[in-house]
C-alpha cells in the first residue's frame, strides 16, 4: 500500500481500505550494517508530545515518508520516501512519487536505494546486508496507476532484491501484475507478499531466492493482504476486507492470523470497523494496528492488540492521522507515520516511539 497526501474521509477510506535518489551529506551507503550500531541520543530526544503517549521523536533528515520497517539491528530502517527521481503520481489525488530509502533512526545516515520507477512496500533482510522492495523500475512504459485505488493498482509492480546500498539488483517476479505488501520471515528463508490477479487480492509466498512461488489464500470475496511473519517463521498477521461490502464511506477490515503451513485462519478483531495495518510484535503474543476512533472517524490512531484476545490498548493520541506501525526486532521501538500538517493526512513523516516499557520484545528478553 502506498502513502497519499490526499485528504478527506472518503478518499482516505479508499486509500487505506483498498490496498500502510539522493544521499545526505552526513551519510554514506553501507554494504553491511555495523554490528554495534545503535541510536545516537545526542541527535534525537524522545519527548511526550501528547498526553497518554510514550516518548517519540521524528526521524531526522528523512523526507516525507511512510511504511517504515526496522532492520535486524533495530537501528537502520527502510521506508517508501517521496523522491523527485520517482515517476510522479498519475493525477493530483493519486498516491505515488516514492522510492525506497534507507536511514538510521537518528538520521545520521540516509540514502536512496533505488533511483527509478515508483516504489511500494519494502523490507530489510534478516542478514542486514540485503533489501527487498516493490518497484515499477522495469515497467515504466506501463500505465502509472494509483497505489490507492484497487481498480487501478500499478500493474508491473514487481519484487526486487538488492544490496542494502542499492547495488546488485535482482528481480524476483516477472508477471506484470500488482506484487507488493512484501515481508520476510525472521529466519530469512521465505518471502510473503500480496498479489492481485483479475481484481482479486491474495497472499502469496516464495523462497527468498524467488523459487517455489505459490498462492496461500483463494477467497473470492475476502481481499487479503499486508502479511507479516510472527517469530515462529510460519504464522503471519494480515488484514482483509470483503468486496461485497465495498462502496461505503469506510471499508470495514478485519485482522487475521494465517498459518502458512496448515492454511488455518484465525480472526483477531471481531468488531465491524476498520482494523488496518497489523504488524506482530517480537514476543509473538501481540500486534500493533490502526483504527479510526468510533466517536471521531477522522482521527486515526495506533493500538496494541493481543493475539489471545481482549480489548486493545491505545498507543497514540494525535488529533489527526497516525498509521503504518511496525515494531523493532528487539521490541523496544515502534515506527509509525504521523501527519504533522494542517490538513488531514498531510505532511506525513516517520516517527519512532519508545515502547520498551510495554515488554513486547523476544520472549528470551522478557
Amino acid at each position: 500500500m502506498k502513502l497519499s497526501k490526499t485528504t478527506g474521509l472518503i478518499t482516505l477510506a479508499v486509500v487505506l481500505g483498498l490496498s500502510a535518489c539522493t544521499t545526505s551529506e552526513t551519510s554514506k551507503p553501507e554494504a553491511k550494517m555495523a554490528k554495534q550500531a545503535s541510536t545516537d541520543y545526542s541527535l534525537v530526544t524522545p519527548k511526550v508530545e501528547n498526553k497518554g503517549e510514550l516518548p517519540i521523536w521524528r526521524v531526522p533528515n528523512l523526507p516525507e515518508s511512510a511504511e517504515a520497517y526496522y532492520g535486524p539491528d533495530s537501528y537502520h530502517l527502510i521506508a517508501q520516501t517521496q523522491d523527485p527521481n520517482a515517476v510522479p503520481p498519475s493525477h493530483e489525488k493519486a498516491a505515488g512519487g516514492a522510492l525506497t530509502w534507507i536511514a538510521t533512526d537518528d538520521g545520521k545516515h540516509v540514502w536512496a536505494a533505488n533511483d527509478r520507477g515508483q516504489d511500494g512496500c519494502s523490507y530489510i533482510m534478516p542478514d542486514g546486508e540485503r533489501i527487498l522492495y516493490t518497484s515499477t523500475r522495469d515497467n515504466m512504459d506501463m500505465p502509472v496507476g494509483n497505489w490507492s485505488a484497487e481498480d487501478d493498482y500499478p500493474q508491473g509492480a514487481e519484487l526486487y532484491m538488492a544490496n542494502i546500498d542499492g547495488s546488485n539488483v535482482k528481480r524476483l517476479t516477472n508477471n506484470k501484475v500488482y506484487d507488493a505488501e512484501v515481508a520476510v520471515s525472521p529466519d530469512g528463508k521465505r518471502i510473503i507478499f500480496t498479489r492481485q490477479i483479475d481484481g482479486k487480492l491474495d497472499v502469496w509466498m516464495m523462497n527468498s531466492d524467488g523459487t517455489n512461488e505459490h498462492q496461500l489464500t483463494f477467497t473470492d470475496d475476502w481481499q487479503e493482504g499486508a502479511p507479516f511473519f510472527l517469530p515462529d517463521n510460519k504464522t503471519v498477521t494480515m488484514r482483509a476486507w470483503k468486496r461485497s461490502e465495498k462502496g461505503g464511506r469506510m471499508t470495514f477490515m478485519t485482522v487475521f492470523t494465517l498459518d502458512t503451513d496448515t492454511k488455518e485462519v484465525k480472526e483477531l478483531t471481531k468488531d465491524k470497523w476498520m482494523n488496518w495495518a497489523p504488524y506482530p510484535t517480537p514476543d509473538g503474543k501481540h500486534y500493533v494496528f490502526v483504527r479510526p476512533l468510533k466517536n471521531n472517524p477522522m482521527n486515526w490512531e495506533v493500538f496494541l492488540g493481543s493475539i489471545a484476545g481482549g480489548e486493545p490498548v491505545r498507543l497514540t493520541y494525535n488529533d489527526s492521522f497516525d498509521g503504518f506501525p511496525s515494531v523493532s526486532p528487539d521490541g523496544k521501538k515502534m515506527l509509525f507515520t504521523r501527519s504533522v500538517g494542517k490538513g488531514f493526512m498531510s505532511d506525513l513523516y516517520t516517527h519512532v516511539m519508545d515502547i520498551s516499557s510495554l515488554n513486547v520484545g523476544p520472549v528470551s528478553q522478557n
